[in-house]
């Protein structure tokens, strides 16, 4: 007889429940709220925010694709149109060069400092108004070797890319 299927406990499917819905919630209004403020994607802000918290104001791209949990080439295309708008420049790594850096810019500074006042006061309001600072601290306790569990494995640029399929990686005919 074989194993019966796996499942989630009544409190544990609603944790996971709660916590994708949560996370839906905040990120749509995030999203909101950077468009409106400075023209921003999510992922464009997480970029420009991890530079500006650089000491350098720098960082290799797959550096930041990791970081940002963002595919390399989406990171380049949004990379792209943010050196197009003057927020960031690109360059080859000094230090391989297989490897792109990017920098803030002045004017990416600006960017975030335009967007920074509203953003931190959403998510004050949405996430942490209705919680004590006890639950605060709690709730960061509680996401912090989650969050360290799922950083556990290698990030996906160390990861094999996959090879494309040749005639010859094809099986046999069978007969």
């Amino acid at each position: 007889m074989p194993d019966p299927t796996p499942s989630l406990d009544p409190a544990q499917l609603g944790a996971y429940f709660s916590l994708i819905e949560v996370t839906s919630l905040l990120r749509h209004a995030i999203e909101q709220q950077l468009r409106e403020a400075g023209d921003l994607s999510y992922v464009q802000f997480q970029l420009l925010a991890t530079l500006g918290d650089s000491p350098t104001g720098s960082a290799r791209m797959t550096d930041l694709a990791d970081g940002v949990v963002y595919s390399r080439s989406g990171l380049t295309y949004q990379a792209g149109l943010l050196e197009k708008a003057g927020l960031l420049t690109r360059a080859p790594s000094p230090d391989d060069e297989r490897s792109t850096t990017v920098t803030i810019t002045q004017s990416g500074r600006k960017r975030l400092q335009q967007v920074f006042p509203g953003h931190i006061d959403l998510v004050a309001g949405l996430l942490f108004a209705p919680l004590s600072a006890q639950d605060v601290t709690t709730l960061a306790a509680l996401l912090q070797p989650i969050r360290d569990h799922m950083r556990a494995a290698p990030p996906r640029s160390a990861a094999p890319r996959r090879k494309k399929a040749t005639p010859s990686d094809a099986p046999p005919p069978s007969t």
